[in-house]
């Protein structure tokens, strides 16, 4: 999940922060980024809007960081 921290890192979000925009715990968080935890399908979700990617790329399916284009009602 080092991708996590680097996208993270990259927008210049705290930890903190990430728990503001998701709603997952920082703690959870922090285990999730390091590996120690693995998220649900909703956490990811949460994550890749919070980091605007794609949850494949969050599951290194990709190497393509840009996300897919979203419906607008999915928001």
């Amino acid at each position: 999940m080092s991708r996590l921290r680097v996208l993270r890192e990259k927008r210049g979000f705290t930890q903190v922060k990430m728990q503001i925009l998701t709603g997952i715990d920082q703690s959870d968080y922090s285990k999730i980024e390091c590996g120690k935890r693995y998220c649900s399908f909703e956490q990811c979700r949460k994550i890749a809007l919070a980091l605007d990617t794609s949850m494949d790329y969050l599951a290194g399916l990709t190497n393509v960081e840009k996300p897919y284009p979203r419906a607008k009602d999915m928001d």
